[in-house]
């Protein structure tokens, strides 16, 4: 969803729009051919793989339930999050494969919208109650505080569920059908119109909360962990599970950035240079379209290693108890 709605964002830019044939320098061997055949195999080995991944990671956790930590109720949603969101990933594929384009009506179009957005924001918000949990973790009696408030652990996974879910209301409500009359099919899109006198303030709201929430808020956050992670196990003897907890968020991080980077980076690119790009409309537009086409790709992965590295962490956490 997020590269089919990006792109037709890069298409549909007003920028774009005041060029007069901005329509016909688009490589079209590349978007109408090889592009959609290419997202929807990777949108369907990304789905296989991940719910192969996030299951045995549900598995994993299960299994080591009596001697469960305080990051394990943030994994375990994590992972619900995960199959969650990969669920909706066939819906695309097929829509990406289709001759025709979305054929699932306007209903199912916002509910897998929906279940998507409010599934990304809560990896994303848990991901990061995650690596927390690991910098407080070397302060003994912040973790000891944690394990006798369950409560407290508890309120955040509701928190970030009710927060995921408010997030995803004007995806909710802008989505619907409509047909492409450059590509001549239905998909799933949104409609800025619904706003009203408030569409251009809404436009410029989605096209930044995505790279906001996705990309720069959990890079910060990860940034600080590994900065006070580091700096404690530089000023005090390190013992094994601080090691590990070091190691583990030197991980998280690693994945995120190389996961996400490439396509944020690219996309707030774009987005900062676009009345540059007309002068070179022709060659920006399939730069864009291919750049945003693999860099998203990439990011799709993240839903996949993600669940792995838990499953390594827990198991590997679990032996060093022992």
């Amino acid at each position: 969803f997020f590269l089919q709605d990006l792109t037709d964002e890069l298409f549909l830019n007003d920028t774009f729009s005041d060029y007069p044939d901005y329509e016909d320098v688009f490589d079209l061997s590349w978007g109408v051919n090889f592009k959609p055949v290419f997202i929807a195999v990777m949108l369907s080995v990304v789905f296989v793989v991940g719910i192969l991944a996030n299951a045995l990671l549900l598995k994993v956790l299960l299994k080591s339930r009596k001697t469960w930590r305080v990051t394990d109720t943030f994994i375990l949603q994590l992972a619900v999050a995960n199959v969650m969101l990969l669920a909706t990933l066939p819906l695309w594929a097929a829509q990406y494969a289709s001759v025709g384009g979305w054929v699932f009506g306007t209903l199912m179009c916002k509910t897998t919208v929906g279940v998507f957005m409010i599934n990304f924001y809560c990896g994303i918000f848990l991901m990061l109650c995650i690596s927390v949990v690991y910098c407080l973790s070397i302060v003994r009696s912040a973790e000891r505080f944690m394990q006798r408030n369950p409560w407290v652990v508890h309120a955040c996974c509701v928190g970030v569920w009710i927060f995921s879910l408010l997030l995803s209301i004007p995806d909710w409500i802008s989505l619907e059908v409509a047909i492409d009359d450059r590509k001549n099919r239905r998909e799933c899109l949104r409609q800025f119109s619904k706003f009203g006198n408030g569409t251009e303030e809404m436009m410029i709201l989605l096209k930044w909360l995505h790279p906001i929430v996705g990309f720069l808020l959990p890079s910060v956050v990860l940034i600080l962990c590994f900065s006070c992670i580091l700096l404690q196990l530089w000023c005090s003897s390190p013992s094994p599970q601080k090691q590990q907890a070091f190691k583990t968020i030197t991980a998280l991080s690693l994945l995120f950035f190389l996961c996400q980077a490439p396509f944020y980076i690219t996309l707030m690119w774009e987005k900062c240079n676009q009345n540059t790009m007309v002068e070179k409309a022709s060659e920006c537009i399939n730069f864009l379209d291919k750049a945003l086409t693999i860099t998203s790709t990439l990011g799709y992965f993240h839903w996949v290693l993600n669940p792995i590295l838990f499953e390594y962490n827990i198991v590997l956490i679990t032996f060093i108890s022992v």
